[in-house]
């Protein structure tokens, strides 16, 4: 059922090996299809990217550096796209940002008014900014998903404003899905489960989640990169014809329980 032959589609947001998008790369690539990457600008950023795609065993890659706070740079990498591949079938939203600083405990109710707006056009505006130019290249319907968090819906200590932000993203999601649904464009969202990346390192306390949800999930683990990168590269896939608007839980069950 996740086929994805003859697919071709963007990746975004690879840090390293441990980065969720790393992982929905590979379930992507296990499942016949080819991805275009993006990287965050700076020599430093390419390397460390190019050498986590290498791990996937994509030795040449489509990778361009791509700046999601800036027009321009998005412009630049859809249009590149474009010119070099002539459509896109999926597209994967794997990218935040908030002030480390601020993801801590007792300093929600303080965060700065340019730390909320950031986090907020990152994480959220960006997948509303990247669908906006996919669709042109989508002429055939398409398929789009982001990662969120439970944060989302419940105030997880730490998560701060970032809660906020993944909140919008999952409203993003639905508003996204009604309009382009009818160009036959599938737009969904994973709330993956605690797992050890560079982002959630950041949030204070980050440890002890991951204790908790081992404790109190139906299936008594954490999830692994794989559990999210598998339900990705479906969603993707013709598998999932069925499937929009949608926040799927990737969190071993954690999200059914009531403590």
């Amino acid at each position: 059922m996740t086929s994805m032959d003859g697919r071709i589609g963007l990746v975004t947001g690879i840090a390293n090996d441990r980065s969720f998008a790393w992982f929905i790369a590979k379930s992507i690539i296990a499942a016949g299809g080819t991805c275009c990457f993006t990287h965050l600008p700076g020599e430093k950023m390419e390397r460390r990217c190019r050498k986590a795609i290498q791990g996937l065993g994509v030795e040449d890659p489509w990778l361009m550096p791509m700046d999601a706070s800036d027009d321009a740079s998005m412009d630049e990498t859809f249009q590149r796209l474009g010119a070099d591949h002539g459509r896109l079938d999926w597209l994967v939203h794997s990218i935040a940002f908030a002030d480390k600083d601020w993801l801590q405990e007792g300093k929600f109710t303080a965060t700065p008014r340019d730390v909320f707006t950031q986090a907020m056009d990152i994480s959220a505006w960006t997948y509303m900014g990247m669908a906006d130019r996919a669709r042109g290249l989508m002429d055939d319907g398409g398929a789009m998903v982001a990662m969120s968090y439970y944060g989302a819906e419940k105030a997880v200590p730490g998560y701060n404003v970032m809660g906020v932000a993944k909140a919008a993203l999952e409203a993003t999601t639905r508003y996204l899905a009604m309009e382009l649904g009818e160009t036959g464009i599938r737009v969904n969202t994973i709330s993956g489960g605690p797992i050890r990346t560079m982002s959630s390192m950041a949030v204070g306390g980050f440890g002890r989640i991951l204790d908790w949800v081992e404790e109190k999930a139906p299936l008594k683990r954490n999830i692994t990169g794989e559990d999210v990168g598998d339900t990705a590269a479906f969603l993707l896939s013709p598998g999932a014809a069925g499937i929009t608007g949608q926040t799927i839980y990737v969190d071993c069950g954690y999200s059914a329980m009531g403590l």
